[in-house]
């Protein structure tokens, strides 16, 4: 290891599902051969990190477990195998820490669907401390001119969203509908989508997020799905024909709205399913959906490549990720406000308070 790195480090930690969370020092680990560490100086703050506190998912955390995957830092020290990165290099820990790098979807480009990918603050230790592992491999490399705290959140929610919209297959000057779209995610599809070339339709609820999607983020048109009486038919009167957008990115955290958009998507439009709403299922209509010729699919997390096309429409100053840094201390604070949905855009821990 190189020097200056501290024995011990402060990180936010849950010892058993359901949390809570404590913040406490634990040490610091040293980098495997094919490994960086990674001095974590902001963090996002990610629905799913709250997913992992609560177990809500049919896949196991580690226990205990140091939770975050939008870590953004500087590199500190690497392993004796790793040859492209330098120490005081930028790095970002996202999601997928690591895989195999050997298997058949690695082999084509397709890591996140790697049986033995690596998931940071789930399978092994994340972001939320300030000295963070990951495989040299799939770190983010992060320019220098780019402000760390305000990239955190464009190392999940900015990549998954990107991921998205390519998945959607909607092409400059279609229309898509972005459910949630005033949340951490869907605030920054508004942003991607618009810098594609794309119409946006925000469904979501509230005059804040309203006001932060029409002035702010590019929508042409906002759906209050709370106090819409016909969602369905508002989504489709705000295309310009009335056939419904081309596309529908979902991601909220509640299950309705995944079981609204196959009926409001146009014909031969795709549904994306971003969002994971705990024990939630998809449900659309057999007829509508044969005879209007809908594809209903999932996206995951982009890989190595979507990662560095989603930092470069960062760096090019097209995605402002709307963001609020707290002291990483405080993060229990920042779950209570995402479990009453009363967070607009993304909060991002600061690690050294």
């Amino acid at each position: 290891m190189s020097h200056n790195i501290p024995k011990q480090q402060w990180a936010q930690v849950i010892e058993k599902t359901g949390g809570p969370v404590q913040y406490k020092q634990i040490p610091v680990q040293e980098p495997g051969p094919d490994e960086v560490l990674v001095n974590i100086k902001y963090s996002g703050v990610c629905h799913t990190d709250l997913h992992a506190v609560n177990g809500d998912w049919p896949l196991p955390t580690k226990l205990p477990l140091v939770g975050g995957h939008e870590g953004a830092g500087v590199v500190v020290a690497k392993g004796n195998l790793v040859k492209d990165i330098e120490i005081g290099d930028h790095a970002g820990v996202k999601w997928i820490n690591g895989s195999c790098l050997a298997c058949d979807f690695c082999q084509q480009s397709d890591e996140p669907l790697c049986a033995h990918a690596l998931l940071s603050g789930y399978t092994v230790d994340g972001s939320f401390q300030q000295y963070c592992i990951a495989k040299a491999a799939h770190v983010a490399r992060l320019h220098k001119d780019i402000p760390l705290d305000a990239v955190a959140p464009v190392l999940c929610a900015g990549i998954t969203v990107y991921k998205g919209l390519k998945e959607s297959g909607a092409r400059p000057g279609q229309t898509v509908a972005i459910v949630g779209a005033g949340g951490g995610l869907g605030s920054l599809a508004q942003q991607y989508a618009k810098a594609m070339g794309l119409r946006i339709i925000a469904i979501d609820s509230g005059d804040e997020k309203k006001k932060m999607c029409l002035e702010q983020l590019g929508a042409s048109a906002f759906v209050d799905f709370a106090t819409s009486n016909n969602v369905v038919k508002d989504v489709q009167a705000a295309t310009e024909d009335g056939l419904g957008p081309h596309a529908v990115i979902l991601v909220a955290v509640n299950e309705k709205p995944f079981q609204q958009a196959a009926e409001y998507v146009r014909p031969r439009g795709t549904v994306i399913c971003i969002g994971l709403p705990a024990g939630a299922y998809l449900k659309a209509p057999v007829f509508e959906s044969v005879i209007k010729m809908v594809t209903i699919r999932g996206s995951y997390v982009g890989n190595r490549k979507d990662t560095s096309e989603a930092l470069d429409f960062y760096r090019r100053g097209l995605i402002k990720a709307p963001f609020k840094v707290v002291g990483m201390s405080e993060l229990q604070k920042v779950y209570d406000l995402m479990h009453k949905g009363q967070i607009a855009g993304r909060y991002v821990l600061d690690t050294s308070k």
